[in-house]
């Protein structure tokens, strides 16, 4: 156990899928797992174990940000030995090509600031995927396109920001000229502790809103392009 974490030695997989809502966990883990049990729920950050396909799978929620999210991945590295760490989230597109309901694979993460920033001092970390992990999501996305599953795919630099209200719209537009595809608020800090622990990490992300047009996924239309993401991250991470 841990401060922040209720699990029992053994009760965390070595492959922990991260959504930010606990519910989303909780969703996840009942649509996707065989036999999952409730592992955590202490501050009601729910986590469940089960099974894909025979593979342990933790799936954990995270909170929003990466001062939340910093403490359970480091509790899970560190403490339950976590090694492949996959965040499953929502995000805001920025670009004119992205669309609600698309899944966007980040190969990077730029951020005007994270809980790992001080350690850099003077250098721009720039913090990315697990190549090996985003080359097999990307091609279990091309398959589940193809059988008419996810609207569209896109592979490219994302934003991670701390301020889920921004209030600097010319940042905004800087990142959209130099094709930031989309805003969330947690990979930059996880694919920083992942390069820091020598672990494997992704981001697969599903398109909730959109910056440019204000379009939003209904709530009652969520489910299905949610599992999409979930589908994706889970066979990615056991190819």
């Amino acid at each position: 156990m841990t401060f922040h974490i209720g699990a029992q030695p053994g009760q965390i997989a070595e492959t922990v899928l991260l959504p930010g809502d606990p519910y989303r966990a909780r969703w996840a883990a009942q649509t996707f797992l065989q036999d999952a049990v409730l592992v955590n729920e202490v501050r009601g950050m729910l986590g469940y174990t089960g099974t894909w396909r025979g593979h342990p799978v933790t799936i954990h929620g995270t909170g929003m940000g990466m001062p939340s999210l910093s403490i359970y991945v480091n509790e899970l590295i560190r403490d339950y030995g976590a090694q492949t760490l996959i965040r499953i989230g929502s995000a805001g597109a920025m670009q004119p090509q992205v669309k609600v309901r698309d899944v966007v694979l980040a190969m990077s993460a730029c951020t005007y600031g994270s809980p790992s920033r001080a350690m850099f001092r003077d250098l721009n970390f720039a913090p990315t995927a697990d190549f090996g992990l985003l080359q097999a999501a990307w091609q279990a996305g091309q398959v589940l396109t193809g059988q008419g599953g996810a609207a569209g795919l896109h592979v490219g630099q994302i934003y991670s920001s701390d301020t889920f209200y921004s209030e600097r719209p010319d940042h905004d537009e800087e990142m959209r000229r130099h094709g930031v595809l989309c805003v969330e608020m947690e990979t930059a800090e996880l694919y920083t502790l992942a390069a820091r622990h020598g672990r494997r990490a992704l981001s697969v992300l599903t398109i909730s809103d959109h910056l440019l047009t204000d379009e939003a996924l209904p709530a009652d239309q969520r489910e299905q392009s949610f599992g999409d993401m979930v589908e994706i991250a889970l066979t990615a991470a056991f190819a």
